[in-house]
């Protein structure tokens, strides 16, 4: 077998080949991933509040009335997680963290939004905090999925650390063994792929 090929199902891949797809794999999962995130954690914004012909104008607005509720009741954990929300979909990294630690000051075991934190820290370029609040989500809730697989990518791509990034997929596979990332890969042969590569 030549140096720079694999073998796959009876066929010759070249490495090069193989690894090009893998990293485009896991950036389409990645992104993937955080919009599933978003999803499963639920927004908890009224229906509205950020769609229709105004996006922005309908968040602003929704914004306003939730400082509001935070300011006349500073321990109201849903209007800070839905800050937080708006936040995070607004790009806007260091304002969701911050409603983010209020709501979680006040219900310090939320695993999604301590998952959305997470997600918020790496996009602020904290990717050691990131894992810290993906770590904090999974023992909150141990079959919450998203943490898991955001941990590994995490781990993997910003921390160069490819052997947690596994321990973390394959304690994902042992919460759920028919994982996906959102690209719809399934998570072992992810793993697989990158136990194979040098």
């Amino acid at each position: 077998m030549a140096k720079n090929t694999t073998r796959a199902s009876g066929h010759y891949v070249k490495r090069q080949t193989l690894m090009t797809s893998i990293v485009i794999a896991l950036m389409v999962g990645f992104f993937g991933g955080l919009v599933f995130g978003v999803y499963k954690s639920g927004s908890g914004l009224p229906a509205g509040a950020g769609g229709g012909s105004s996006p922005d104008g309908g968040r602003a607005a929704m914004l306003a009335k939730l400082e509001e509720r935070v300011r006349n009741n500073p321990r109201d954990t849903e209007a800070w997680i839905q800050i937080g929300h708006i936040n995070f979909d607004n790009q806007q990294h260091e304002r969701a963290i911050e409603a983010y630690e209020k709501a979680l000051a006040l219900e310090p075991n939320n695993a999604p939004v301590l998952t959305d934190l997470g997600v918020m820290y790496r996009r602020s370029k904290k990717p050691r905090e990131a894992v810290k609040r993906f770590d904090q989500a999974i023992a909150a809730d141990p079959k919450l999925e998203q943490p898991r697989f955001n941990k590994g990518i995490v781990l993997m791509h910003d921390l160069d650390d490819r052997e947690g990034a596994i321990k973390a997929w394959e304690g994902l596979l042992e919460v759920n063994p028919l994982a996906k990332a959102p690209n719809g890969q399934t998570i072992d042969e992810m793993v697989n792929q990158f136990k194979v590569q040098p």
